[in-house]
């Protein structure tokens, strides 16, 4: 920062130092959910490909090897589904549903805090503006009060409001990438969800060992 920028900071009252605090935790929380669902979102259609590959050469316990080491809900849920590929159409669909509920929530984590900085930091800028305010006229009531001292008021009710909206309008735009993000990890979890179990119901289940290792040797 330039001593002028530090001038300001400073000519804006302790309702900047409110709200610096409240943009550090904000931008530590955007980085953490960033770097956490980029490594939770997969291309999804590849590894439910893969998955169908392995399975077709019957290899239940690779499938689930794979699934353990792909980070993310989507292989959560594909495991979920295969650990039950002997079971019922419900039964499975249960454990898939099941293991959704444990890995969505996640996603979710620490976002309404991002939400709920981009509420507060206008709040916090009003109350600002308000103490700027309040400065402004307290000089006004004295009768040597300069033009300095009235200035003082009115610089700390500009720079708070300014401050706050600068911090808001990002903070909301934060918020929104990170939902759509979700959203879309949300999309595939469920596409993977019904695309194993209706692999595991119809062309696994179908297609018997013997018949596998016979088609290989034709």
């Amino acid at each position: 920062m330039s001593a002028l920028d530090l001038s300001l900071f400073a000519q804006g009252g302790p309702m900047m130092w409110v709200l610096l605090v409240i943009a550090l935790i904000g931008l530590v929380l955007f980085v953490e959910r960033v770097l956490f669902l980029h490594r939770g979102q997969i291309r999804s259609t590849a590894f439910i490909n893969g998955i169908k590959n392995i399975l077709a050469k019957r290899r239940l316990v690779e499938a689930l090897t794979v699934c353990e080491e792909t980070p993310g809900p989507v292989a959560a849920v594909v495991k979920a589904a295969l650990l039950h590929a002997d079971e019922d159409a419900d039964t499975m669909r249960f454990y898939v549903q099941e293991a959704a509920v444990v890995e969505l929530p996640a996603l979710e984590r620490r976002v309404g805090a991002i939400a709920a900085i981009a509420q507060v930091a206008p709040l916090v800028g009003l109350l600002g503006t308000v103490l700027g305010m309040v400065t402004t006229f307290t000089g006004f009531q004295k009768d040597y009060a300069t033009a300095s001292v009235l200035a003082a008021g009115m610089w700390q009710a500009l720079l708070a409001t300014a401050a706050s909206l600068m911090l808001a309008i990002p903070a909301h735009l934060a918020h929104h990438f990170l939902t759509g993000r979700i959203r879309a990890i949300v999309r595939d979890v469920e596409w993977a969800g019904n695309e194993i179990m209706r692999y595991l119901l119809t062309e696994y289940r179908g297609v018997q060992p013997g018949e596998r290792i016979e088609e290989a040797k034709s």
